[in-house]
């Protein structure tokens, strides 16, 4: 009878252990790492600015890590690359979702691109980082985007320009979603104030034609040309102006898609134009020094940060925090928590908009210098709530105009 109560005590002794291991399994995910996916161009001709955004993701990740993981668990990164392609990178979506079983997306840079991604992300319930200013116009349950809307750039950047440059316009723009939707809010706004605009030109991603725009834009000698070419195509743009004799200090070009990497590759030729971001790697702060030094401790003392490197980088950061206060990190369940997250970026304290998904964000101008780098001129006094709506009040022109004459007067 002792022999077979023994027997008995063993079995249910080994049983309890057992089902101790497969709760803590459970718990911990088996100690099997986070995989979060990013989707970004390593070719074709958004390469130059996407791949450096890559290395933003590595740098929280690793970060991250460091700090013992998510919820006890390391992170990994599974890199799709979209080559610059919107269909490319849907496809590339699927299958680091439904394939790599990653918990996140962080990635896109042209509108086109999210907008295909969106649907991925919406059909599997998912969830999208995306990191780059864009014309608004979109909110989505399963994106959080940590760029800029109209009223972070746009609006400030027409507000002062007109101001302190002039009000005679010329708009030059690569052929997708975020140019021309820009130039058509930038248009209703200027001409409502009494300027003028002279020409609008687009030309298609990656093409490097840009010689009659250049020689249209000496005829017409704008007070200020607005920039939103994307991709390689700005180094033919800018390399034709100063063939043309056109520099910073004669007819400035206000850029909305240039920053560090851009300029860095080519800086003579952009020196003396301008660039509107929420973040430029010359603020001097000393959370930004630490995280400036911190990127070209890991990938080279001569590398540059960006907006959109910074904006990726945070948004893991917030993913985190998100994951570790909802002890979950499952797209569904981790939403709620991520939208009431804030953080101390490089740039200055950011916070989520919970109705709209969007980053409240400072805004800043640079002046390009010979070194690659941005000297500030301006920047508005607080971060700003995002408006990725400004029809919300049913007449997108009487919102937008209140948002242009709110910013004025400041400093």
């Amino acid at each position: 009878m002792s022999r077979h109560c023994t027997a008995d005590q063993k079995w249910t002794r080994n049983t309890l252990l057992l089902l101790m291991l497969v709760l803590t399994a459970c718990s911990s995910g088996g100690n099997e790492p986070l995989k979060i996916g990013v989707l970004h161009s390593l070719s074709g001709a958004m390469a130059g600015s996407e791949v450096p955004m890559v290395d933003a993701v590595q740098l929280a990740v690793e970060e991250l890590n460091q700090q013992g993981g998510v919820l006890g668990r390391r992170v990994e990164m599974v890199v799709g690359n979209t080559r610059s392609d919107p269909d490319v990178a849907a496809q590339e979506a699927e299958r680091l979702i439904g394939e790599e079983g990653v918990e996140v997306l962080f990635g896109c840079w042209t509108s086109i691109c999210r907008k295909t991604v969106k649907k991925v992300v919406e059909q599997r319930q998912h969830l999208l980082f995306y990191p780059l200013q864009y014309e608004g116009l979109e909110r989505s349950p399963h994106i959080i985007y940590t760029g800029s809307v109209p009223n972070q750039q746009i609006i400030p950047a027409l507000r002062w320009s007109m101001d302190h440059i002039g009000k005679r316009f010329y708009l030059v723009g690569s052929d997708y979603i975020f140019p021309r939707q820009a130039n058509q809010l930038i248009k209703e706004l200027a001409l409502s104030q009494g300027a003028e605009l002279l020409g609008e030109r687009y030309l298609p991603l990656g093409s490097n034609e840009t010689t009659s725009i250049v020689e249209e834009i000496a005829a017409l000698r704008p007070d200020v040309v607005f920039n939103t070419i994307n991709g390689d195509t700005n180094y033919a743009f800018f390399d034709a102006l100063r063939q043309a004799g056109l520099t910073g200090d004669r007819i400035p070009v206000l850029s909305f898609s240039i920053a560090e990497v851009e300029l860095s590759r080519q800086p003579d030729l952009m020196m003396g134009h301008y660039a509107v971001w929420s973040y430029f790697q010359s603020i001097d702060t000393p959370r930004n020094r630490a995280f400036v030094a911190a990127f070209r401790k890991r990938f080279g003392p001569k590398r540059v940060v960006d907006d959109p490197m910074e904006a990726t980088y945070l948004g893991v950061l917030l993913w985190a925090q998100g994951v570790q206060e909802a002890q979950n990190a499952t797209p569904n369940k981790v939403i709620s928590s991520i939208l009431r997250q804030s953080l101390d970026a490089p740039q200055g304290i950011v916070s989520l908009d919970r109705a709209s998904h969007h980053l409240w964000r400072t805004v800043r101008i640079g002046r390009a210098r010979v070194d690659g780098q941005f000297d500030i001129v301006w920047s508005s006094e607080r971060p700003i709530r995002p408006q990725p709506f400004p029809y919300w009040h049913e007449n997108w022109s009487a919102a937008s105009h209140a948002d242009f004459l709110s910013t004025r007067g400041q400093p």
